[in-house]
Parts: structure tokens; sequence; C-alpha cells
């Protein structure tokens, strides 16, 4: 219940400070470049910010890449070219939009970097995210607690990254790897497979059917002799993924307990999943919280107002550090899910069951 507690007095920070924002703001138009609609949490993230703006008076360009760079480059210059006065950027490479942020900075446009942080450019402005070296924190926990309830060990693991190309993905890794490799350096985990490094276990863009590919390479090479007691998996749609090619093996049936695996993102796929016995637990980011923090940086901004920020030292993007607010995650399992994702009001009970 503290988290009720936590996310209860976050959600009125957040209106406080969208409040009182308001009642300086004149009327602006904002542009928000979201990454994929692939993804549900992004589809959230999008429709949160643009009600939260809209109920605020600003006018909202919403546009969405599909992860394809190009895409989001000319839809971030269509923005500058029709006269957004700030720019909320969640990006798809977040080293592949100098130019298009120094013609927003000609222009007098205000960046905010939304939840994956802009690299190589000193003209972001803020960033708005959550702890997410604590993410990874959390999901490696998550795991070793979830193995010792089946046994003593030494477990046999797999460790999968995020993009590459997304900054957010080395903090995940780096995070859990904080808690994994001790246990590593002891032998109470074995990555029998020997890949470890973001630059070996990497998912480019997040893609589920890419870590599938990979674990059933993975299984084949390693696995027929021994069992895989726990899977690290940044990200749901990995999860679904790496699932899928466990199943396919015959785990999780025939008595043959699925391994514990991680995820991120809370989505309902994977929530399902978690309730049957199947994930084992998720990180839950609530997004509500983020897009209110991220109004209220807008509007400070367009006010000549400092936003509130919790994080100065993090975040260096190549050229500066930029001024963050880091958000709270919350590990969510088969234990919890109900208190954390209906008691929120993030989901409704007709959503999971």
């Amino acid at each position: 219940m503290n988290y009720l507690k936590n996310a209860i007095a976050g959600l009125v920070l957040g209106a406080t400070v969208l409040s009182s924002a308001s009642t300086l703001a004149a009327n602006g138009y904002v542009g928000i470049a979201m990454p994929t609609k692939s993804s549900a949490r992004w589809i959230t993230d999008g429709d949160s910010m643009v009600q939260l703006f809209k109920d605020a008076g600003y006018k909202v360009d919403l546009q969405y890449a599909e992860d394809e760079i190009p895409n989001q480059l000319s839809q971030i210059e269509n923005m500058i070219v029709k006269g957004v006065d700030v720019l909320v950027i969640a990006a798809i490479d977040g080293t592949t939009l100098s130019n298009a942020l120094e013609n927003a900075n000609a222009a007098g446009i205000k960046v905010i970097s939304y939840d994956r942080l802009i690299k190589n450019s000193p003209y972001v402005s803020y960033y708005a995210t959550f702890d997410n070296f604590k993410v990874g924190v959390l999901q490696a926990k998550s795991l070793v607690n979830g193995m010792e309830k089946r046994g003593k060990g030494p477990y046999n693991v797999e460790l999968f990254g995020g993009s590459p190309d997304d900054n957010n993905a080395y903090f995940f890794y780096n995070g859990a790897m904080s808690v994994l490799q001790p246990l590593i350096d002891s032998g109470k985990v074995n990555v029998v497979s020997g890949q470890m490094g973001m630059d070996k276990v990497g998912t480019l863009r997040w893609d589920g059917a890419t870590a599938q590919s990979r674990m059933d390479n993975l299984l084949s090479a390693h696995y027929t002799d021994q069992r895989i007691n726990g899977v690290l998996s940044p990200y749901d749609g990995i999860s679904i993924g790496i699932l899928s090619s466990l199943k396919g093996v015959g785990y999780g049936s025939g008595g043959v307990s699925m391994p514990i695996v991680t995820g991120q993102d809370a989505e309902v796929q994977s929530v399902k999943s978690i309730i049957a016995g199947e994930q084992y637990s998720t990180i839950f980011k609530d997004t509500r919280e983020l897009a209110n923090v991220t109004v209220g940086m807008v509007q400070a901004v367009l006010n000549d107002v400092t936003p509130q920020i919790n994080d100065t030292k993090t975040y260096d993007n190549g050229i500066k550090v930029v001024p963050s607010y880091l958000l709270e995650p919350v590990t969510v399992d088969k234990s919890n899910w109900k208190d954390v994702l209906l008691g929120s009001g993030y989901y409704m009970k007709s959503q999971i069951e």
C-alpha cells in the first residue's frame, strides 16, 4: 500500500505543477514525437500528454514514427516548420537528432527529452524519465529472488539487453549487472553461453521476434542437456519472445517449470502472462506521472520558470549533463499486481481478467 500512497502523492504533485504553471502560461503549441505505436506504453504516454496539454489550453501535434528514424526526423522538422513552441521527443535513436535540434534552437524552440535521452546535442533543455538504473536493479533482484524460491543454485541464466541505440538500455543493463556481477563472480549465477555486455546481448528496436530467435539459438547451443533457470529481460515485448522460445522446447508444460523471466512496462499481455504463471515479473512505470511531470516542464519553460528537477548529475548526453526529473519504478509480480495496477487505477479489472 506504500506504493499507492506514493503514486497518489506523485499525481497530486504533478497536478499541482500543472495547475500552478497553467495560471502563468499563455496558450502554446506543443509538438510531441513518439517512437512507435507497436508498444502499448507509447500510446498511453502520447494520449496522456495530449489530454493534459489540451486541458490546459494548448494546441498539440502528436506524431508516431513507427521506429523509422527518417520518419521521426521528418516529423520533427515538420513540427519546426509549423511553428511549435516546444518539442517533446521520445527518440528512436538518441544519437540522430543533432541537426534537427540545431534547427529547433535556431527557431527558438525548446526541447524536452522524454524517457529516452537525446545524445550529442546542447539543445536539450530538460529530461523527464524514470530512475532507469534502478529499473535494472529491480529486474535483477526479482530474477534472483524468483530463482531462490525454487532452490539454492547455482543458477543457469541468460542475459538480454534493450536496443543499443537507446541510452536507457545501458542504464537498465548496468543496473542489473550491479546485482548480478557479484553473483557471477562468486559462481552462484552462471551465464552458460558466456554472452555478456550490450554488444552481445542487445536487442535492436526492442524487437520480440529478434529476442525469440536469439533465445532459440541459445537453447539449441547450450541447453540440450541442462536446464535454464532464469532470463534477464529488460522489456515485456522481449519477454514475450523469450517465453515463446522456451515454450517451444517444452518449458511450462509436462511438469517442467518455466524459468524466471523478468520484464518492464507492465503491458497487458505480460500482466496476463504473470497471472498465468509464465512471465515472473515486470517493472511498472506509471506513465501518467511522467506525462504530468513533462507537461509541468513544458509550461515552466514557456514561462521562463525553472521546472522541478531532482537530478543534475546522472544524464550526460555527451555534450552536457541534462537536468532531469526521475520517477520511481515499481516491481510487479503475481503477489501485488492487483494492488499496484488496479489499485492505482492504471488498468481496469476488465482489461486484465
